[in-house]
């Protein structure tokens, strides 16, 4: 790991751990970035750095935009992802910059965490392969209390569809997954 690399992760992992939300005793953001990256290793061994530095910090500092603060429903939600993804961008951004790295590298950290680009930039589709992966691991039996079972079953469908078709078929070998969702993976 290159020197550059390691002081944005230390200062991405410094920033995370001032979340006050906690998760097995730990802030739930520097936990989030963690998991991300185990994720990423596990998937992608070669990922660049721009990549391992979109992962790990994809929801930087997130507890500082509340999702709240947002209309109800899927408009709102999609509106606070969007501006989520612009903050986060824009704070790597700064954290690369200290750190040395180009303002094209910025730049590819910005476009993933925008999500511009999926399904036709490879990195793009390799970091919501990785979101998608750690979310099904981690938060998906958690989160599934929540939502009816028609809310699920729509989250699930839109979940398989911004994957690639490697890693829906990965899903289908590593999850046991309820014949409903299984198919959604599967087409």
């Amino acid at each position: 790991m290159s020197d550059r690399l390691q002081t944005v992760l230390t200062a991405i992992d410094t920033a995370n751990a001032a979340d006050p939300t906690q998760e097995d005793g730990r802030p739930a953001a520097q936990l989030y970035g963690e998991r991300m990256t185990a994720e990423l290793r596990r998937l992608f061994p070669d990922a660049s750095e721009p990549l391992q530095i979109a992962a790990r910090g994809q929801h930087i500092e997130r507890w500082l935009l509340p999702r709240k603060d947002y209309p109800e429903g899927r408009n709102g939600y999609l509106e606070w992802r969007k501006e989520q993804g612009r903050r986060h961008g824009v704070r790597l951004a700064d954290m690369m910059a200290e750190a040395g790295y180009s303002q094209d590298e910025q730049a590819q950290v910005g476009t993933m965490l925008r999500k511009e680009g999926i399904k036709r930039d490879p990195q793009v589709q390799a970091l919501e392969d990785v979101i998608c992966f750690t979310f099904l691991k981690w938060y998906f039996h958690p989160f599934a209390g929540t939502q009816s079972p028609e809310a699920l079953e729509k989250i699930v469908i839109r979940t398989a569809r911004k994957m690639s078709v490697e890693g829906r078929a990965r899903v289908l070998r590593e999850f046991d997954l309820p014949a409903p969702f299984a198919a959604a993976f599967a087409s």
